[in-house]
């Protein structure tokens, strides 16, 4: 039978990867990371990309978080892995990724270089083409393909999706109204949430949650208002929460990944502070920031009553 292919919709899970002090990866924080996204019902699991600090990872690490991934998910949702960088070192974290059971993985862009179109349509489509998982195409950076090649990028039937993490919309309507639903299309913006709104009417259908790691039912809500048109909630969920945080994240370079970390530890999820260079920790007075939009946001808008195994 011809293998079904499609990109995931809903809110999209990103697992940090939790470090010990030592600097080594905490795997049981990990696994109780993902339990915790699956719980909450996320729609798949991006394990090891940018919220992991996938670009720190060595191959040994990445490996074995691939694994585990594959382990707890247990094929409930579809699990991808961030590869991207080096292409040699792409093609070999895509590898492992096959051999691990993953579903796919999403393709950052390349270190550093930047190429003319033709140059990163080939980039893309050798990892593409090297293995038969299903691919999302991450249109951020140095690696942004306009409509004409990726057109012939979306010819390949691995490719399922487009993750844009750059905002020019003017490209997004060319892209979205001339490909159409043949890809899925997702919405990567930092802080995903803010700018969903806009996205919606165009067919982004799934957006990268960050705040989903620690209120995942806060970002629920907020989508389900979306799909439900109800703008008072969309509106109160912006002034109390998403905003609020919005505004820590832009302080620092780096916080995309820091932030969540901090949200995870004040959320009580078992997750230290620890970031690899060159992502820095969140410094105190923005902690107690979050820590007082949590709070805040947790008695405002309570989560249902789960308890983690």
């Amino acid at each position: 039978m011809e293998k079904t292919r499609k990109a995931p919709k809903g809110i999209l899970g990103f697992p940090v990867t939790p470090f010990k002090e030592n600097g080594s990866i905490d795997e049981k924080g990990l696994a109780r990371n993902i339990h915790f996204l699956l719980e909450e019902g996320l729609e798949a699991i991006f394990v090891s990309c940018g919220a992991g600090e996938y670009n720190s990872l060595s191959s040994k690490e990445f490996e074995s978080t691939v694994e585990l991934a594959a382990s707890e998910v247990k094929g409930k949702v579809p699990v991808y892995t961030g590869v991207g960088g080096n292409l040699s070192e792409s093609l070999e974290k895509a590898e492992i990724s096959a051999r691990c059971n993953a579903d796919g993985y999403l393709i950052l862009p390349p270190y550093l270089i930047e190429g003319e179109q033709e140059g990163i349509y080939e980039y893309y489509k050798t990892i593409v083409r090297s293995t038969d998982l299903d691919a999302i195409v991450y249109q951020r950076a140095n690696a942004v393909l306009q409509l004409e090649h990726l057109q012939k990028l979306v010819e390949f039937p691995q490719v399922v999706g487009v993750k844009d993490g750059i905002g020019n919309m003017d490209l997004n309507v060319e892209l979205t109204q001339t490909i159409g639903d043949k890809i899925g299309w997702l919405n990567g913006m930092p802080m995903a949430e803010v700018t969903h709104p806009a996205y919606l009417p165009l067919g982004f259908d799934s957006y990268s949650s960050a705040i989903s790691n620690y209120i995942p039912h806060i970002s629920r809500m907020f989508y389900e208002a979306l799909l439900d048109n109800n703008q008072q909630l969309v509106q109160e969920l912006y002034q109390d929460v998403i905003l609020p945080i919005n505004r820590i994240r832009k302080q620092r370079k780096g916080y995309a990944v820091a932030l969540i970390k901090a949200g995870m530890e004040i959320a009580g999820l078992p997750v230290s502070k620890s970031v690899r260079p060159p992502v820095t920790p969140v410094e105190k007075e923005h902690f107690r920031q979050l820590e007082k939009i949590i709070k805040n946001a947790l008695e405002k808008y309570p989560r249902n009553t789960k308890t983690l195994a």
